[in-house]
């Protein structure tokens, strides 16, 4: 019997964006199976590419003679599972994006480039004595060596590491005492970790474990104040979902908190945990991968792209800081963290718990309507206090002719913490040294030749552009009237590391930043150290804001509140308020009182008088009225269609042809508002202008696809000069 098999092809090519139909040769029928990789001949030159199998089926309707064969199956067994087909048709239907797309966030990349299980070939003892065979004293201690080492060292490593003899092993092998076998090679971080031991929980945490575990509503909203010990009732749901022999997922927003979380919970679980983000190499990420696959591990760790992991009985996914806008992809498919994970629930009936102190206006929202079920922790452990915050108008430090970087207030507060030996933590939400240059006499600003951004100044003489990445030497001359009067304006973390070690000089001072952290291990490396006391100041932006845990931290500044605040976004207050709230609260989380003074040129703003008090519940209620008179989410949706091109000319006239059609389409439609094309407010990066439409209101996924599908068909012309990207709720508007 003919069997047929429908594939999506590895390509990016929006045309080739559905199922091909292939012949399965008799040779491979028996061992093809839905979701396997394979080879097949593709396009006019019958090029073989790589292909994954969606469909199978016995009976063909079109033109036999053109249909062609599968080459190859590549691996032995299928990489997609029925759940990953369901959650692939989700994504293309919820992000608007490709099959491929979809097949590559849930593959690793390792595995697209030929990575497989690493082994070496290791020399291992067959149980049998020489009972005289070689009568020779170093045949004996060749041979105990082995077999106090059976299976661990190749034959090379046996040479350099005990310095035996390769033909006395050559002698052993040949005469079957001992036998080369292949052994798998970890590629994963097997470091022994301090042991971390269970607390004995108090009553809010008890109650939260209890309410979790027992509720009927898979969808948990972990609302716990700063320091009230989230993390300790995450590990006592993961203990209970390994006694039922269930796998755990923890998610973390950042990187820099993954060292924390795998130090917590391999201190209390053991080695035996996965880490899964982007720092690792194709090889490490394919090895976690695998030891997923296999159901070698139950518990995870690891930050977004950890969501499409393949699990076996899957029981737990926790989203810690569950507002933060890393869990949103910026790249296709543009998926949300909270929604892959809230799909999977629905799939296997996995709890899903979203941890935060501050949780984003949607999922509150959702709490309040019932979607979601509310847990609360209103205390922090061991009867601690919240942080005293204050806020200081920057405008009374000018008019008092203080031109600092720090209030007098703050000033004070670290000279006192650094005498009595507690840490700092000082927050400033930009890297670089100075955000802009600028020539005072004519007022020329130092842009980046390929984007519409001024540069950043680096203390290593650079200006960077941190869209593009292009650098060029600073000059001290203005290229437009040459005069000398060249200016350094605004402040990063770099300006902001020298300012506290000229004011402070015995202070010794870490930074975490992007520049910083561009190494392998190195958010480790610097948590580590600050954690055990070798530096007295951590300076950083937002990596710094949240999850951290170090009981010597007294004291947190917050330089510039108002970056944040003045972003041209809907969301804008909703970050100030969190971050300010989240990074506040990195202090006072031991024994000693904790102090937050917050540098602001508009105090009087409410996200600043809420997080100075601590009230999510006011900040909402303030916040959700704005949402709702202006329409913006959780009470409509909001589409978002970029187009780039390096034809300005061309690309605007493109989008207003857009923009008209659309409107034509949605004329009838008074849920939903059209808005631009106009430029973006960065309207060129890396040599590619940009113009956007907005589309805001009450539609759902079958418009969005409606509107998809009209851009792509009025975009074929154009397809290779202008590039269109659409997404559904983005993360910010720029």
């Amino acid at each position: 019997m003919s069997l047929f098999a429908g594939v999506i092809v590895n390509s990016d090519a929006l045309k080739v964006d559905k199922l091909f139909t292939y012949e399965v040769p008799d040779k491979l029928s028996a061992l093809i199976e839905k979701g396997h990789r394979v080879r097949v001949p593709f396009g006019k030159g019958n090029k073989t590419i790589e292909a994954f199998v969606m469909e199978l089926f016995s009976e063909f309707q079109g033109e036999f003679t053109r249909i062609k064969a599968i080459s190859e199956i590549c691996d032995d067994s299928p990489l997609l599972t029925e759940d990953d087909f369901s959650l692939i048709n989700f994504m293309r239907e919820k992000y608007l994006c490709k099959y491929i797309e979809a097949i590559r966030v849930i593959i690793p990349t390792g595995i697209m480039k030929g990575n497989k299980i690493k082994t070496k070939k290791v020399i291992s003892y067959n149980g049998a004595e020489l009972y005289g065979k070689f009568n020779k004293p170093n045949y004996e201690e060749v041979l105990q060596l082995i077999k106090n080492n059976s299976g661990i060292y190749t034959k090379s490593e046996l040479i350099e590491k005990y310095n035996v003899s390769a033909y006395i092993i050559g002698k052993l092998i040949e005469n079957k005492f001992v036998s080369v076998e292949d052994e798998q090679v970890n590629r994963i971080n097997t470091r022994k970790y301090e042991t971390y031991s269970s607390k004995v929980l108090n009553e809010e945490q008890r109650s939260a474990v209890e309410t979790i575990l027992n509720s009927e509503n898979k969808l948990i909203l972990l609302k716990g104040v700063t320091g009230s010990g989230k993390t300790e009732v995450y590990m006592n749901l993961v203990s209970n979902m390994l006694n039922e022999e269930k796998a755990s997922l923890i998610l973390v927003p950042e990187i820099a908190l993954t060292p924390q979380m795998i130090e917590r919970f391999k201190g209390r679980f053991g080695r035996n945990v996965a880490v899964f983000h982007s720092r690792l190499s194709d090889g490490e990420r394919f090895d976690e991968w695998f030891r997923v696959k296999t159901g070698d591990v139950k518990l995870v760790i690891g930050a977004r792209s950890a969501i499409f992991l393949p699990f076996k009985d899957l029981g737990l996914i926790v989203i810690d800081e569950e507002h933060e806008g890393t869990y949103k992809s910026e790249q296709n498919p543009k998926y949300h963290t909270r929604e892959v994970a809230e799909f999977k629930s629905n799939l296997t009936g996995c709890t899903v718990v979203y941890g935060s102190a501050t949780p984003s206006i949607e999922s509150y929202y959702r709490t309040l309507k019932g979607e979601m079920k509310l847990v609360e922790l209103k205390n922090r452990v061991d009867h601690s206090r919240l942080p005293i915050m204050e806020v200081i108008d920057m405008r009374e430090e000018l008019t008092n002719n203080n031109k600092s970087m720090f209030s007098k207030k703050l000033y004070n507060a670290i000279e006192d913490r650094l005498l009595k030996k507690e840490q700092i933590i000082i927050f400033l939400n930009r890297r670089g040294h100075s955000t802009f240059v600028s020539c005072r006499k004519c007022g020329y600003v130092f842009k980046c030749p390929h984007c519409d951004i001024a540069m950043t100044y680096h203390t290593n003489g650079y200006l960077v552009c941190h869209y593009c990445g292009t650098a060029k030497k600073q000059v001290n001359e203005c290229p437009s009237c040459k005069s000398k009067y060249v200016k350094y304006f605004g402040a990063g973390t770099e300006k902001l590391e020298i300012e506290i070690k000229r004011m402070f000089p015995k202070a010794r001072v870490l930074r975490m930043d992007v520049d910083t952290t561009r190494k392998k291990n190195s958010h480790e490396e610097i948590y580590n150290s600050f954690k055990n006391g070798e530096a007295d100041i951590l300076v950083g932006t937002q990596m710094i804001s949240k999850g951290l845990d170090f009981p010597n931290v007294t004291l947190v500044g917050v330089i510039t509140a108002d970056i944040s605040l003045n972003l041209p976004d809907f969301r804008s207050s909703e970050r100030t308020y969190q971050l300010i709230t989240q990074v506040g609260g990195r202090a006072g989380r031991g024994s000693k009182e904790g102090y937050v003074l917050v540098q602001s040129y508009n105090p009087e703003h409410y996200s600043l008088s809420y997080a100075k008090n601590n009230d999510y519940e006011g900040f909402f209620a303030e916040e959700i009225k704005l949402r709702k008179s202006m329409n913006y989410p959780p009470y409509a949706n909001i589409m978002v269609i970029n187009m780039s091109s390096k034809d300005q000319l061309g690309l605007q006239k493109h989008s207003e042809n857009i923009g008209v059609n659309i409107k034509k389409m949605l004329q009838y439609n008074d849920k939903v508002d059209v808005m631009g094309p106009c430029p973006c407010i960065i309207s060129k990066i890396n040599e590619m202008y940009r113009w956007q439409i907005l589309i805001k209101g009450n539609f759902d996924a079958t418009l969005a696809h409606n509107i998809k599908d009209m851009v792509y068909d009025l975009s074929n012309a154009v397809y290779n000069e202008i590039r269109i990207s659409m997404d559904v709720n983005p993360n910010n508007l720029i």
